[in-house]
């Protein structure tokens, strides 16, 4: 199991999902790709995503006032 970072700050909704989604798919099944964004709308958008596709959300923390960080393993 590998473990990938995803920075995304100051990309507006949807390219954080858009991004996640592309990166995912060069990611092998149990690899973790860790997504750090500032859009308040990928809060919702990326666990979504990711319960949707097979992937399981393995950490969700608030970075700052308005920055996040969400670890999703590859599933499916």
């Amino acid at each position: 199991m590998a473990a990938y970072t995803l920075q995304t700050n100051g990309s507006v909704c949807p390219f954080p999902l858009i991004d996640a989604k592309n990166a995912m798919q060069q990611l092998s099944r149990g690899d973790d790709l860790i997504i750090d964004f500032d859009c308040t709308q990928a809060t919702d958008s990326l666990p979504q995503w990711a319960a949707t596709d097979g992937h399981e959300v393995v950490a969700f923390d608030r970075t700052g006032e308005a920055g996040w960080t969400i670890t999703v393993r590859k599933g499916a």
